[in-house]
């Protein structure tokens, strides 16, 4: 394996085989998250996609190198990693600090004629829409408590120390990156972009989810679930449905 390969190997993770004419998957974990887990959607839509998800530094395998604790840096890195992938249709999913980074990452390679068709944009506002959250500031209890207010980590992980010592430098690493990430108002895409948001969210507003429209100047749709920050356990049937409309529009949606 070539140097190149084994630097795509730490960032790219496929879990299933796919056709050789598949549509392209690309998932972005939220804050703290791992490329597995989107084990689940590569298992849903294999072969017929190849769903490729991604592995930031600091995490699981990864955890020995130090996290990237900006998140446009983190886009390039990405965007390097996805440029020398061969040509095919080709959808991103991200959620929460996954969504707006693949928002920068599919702004990057549209600027190099090689953009995605749709961005799917969950549990996150709208890009220049900005809160003063300080969360990567806190100390560990800090940190934790906000794990359990979003409902984003198995109570067995929060449980166990060892475990959550091992995933705190990476929670606080994305958090620094979401945190202190902006975004110029008039950066928008020029591929589809849906939106989806639980109503009761407490990181985004219905509202604030909308301001996802002022990036687009493609197709958009927003579409609202009831249910919190990780609204998407609760609604897997209904996301993976949206999943398979954005990267098969010309076909009736399968049943989930």
């Amino acid at each position: 394996m070539t140097t190149a390969d084994d630097t795509a190997a730490r960032w790219l993770r496929r879990y299933h085989p796919a056709e050789a004419d598949a549509v392209r998957l690309v998932c972005f974990p939220h804050a703290g998250g791992s490329a597995s887990f989107y084990h689940p959607v590569s298992a849903r839509f294999a072969p017929g996609a190849e769903v490729v998800s991604l592995q930031y530094p600091g995490r699981q395998d990864r955890r020995k190198e130090p996290c990237v604790p900006d998140l446009g840096t983190l886009a390039d890195l990405i965007t390097e990693q996805l440029l020398p992938l061969d040509e095919r249709p080709t959808v991103f999913f991200g959620h929460s600090m996954g969504a707006a980074l693949a928002f920068e990452t599919a702004w990057r390679l549209e600027q190099k004629g090689a953009g995605p068709r749709t961005v799917i944009a969950s549990g996150r506002r709208g890009p220049s829409t900005t809160r003063a959250e300080r969360v990567h500031t806190r100390d560990d209890d800090g940190i934790v408590a906000e794990m359990k207010r979003l409902n984003g980590t198995a109570a067995g992980v929060l449980g166990d120390e060892e475990i959550l010592r091992m995933a705190l430098p990476a929670l606080r690493g994305d958090y620094r990156a979401i945190e202190t990430y902006t975004c110029p108002p008039d950066r928008r895409l020029a591929c589809g972009l849906t939106v989806l948001t639980g109503e009761d969210d407490p990181l985004t507003t219905v509202e604030e989810a909308e301001r996802w429209r002022d990036h687009a100047t493609g197709p958009f749709r927003l579409r609202v679930f009831t249910g919190g920050h990780f609204f998407l356990t609760q609604h897997l049937d209904a996301v993976n449905t949206e999943i398979a409309q954005a990267l098969h529009p010309d076909r009736a949606a399968p049943a989930a």
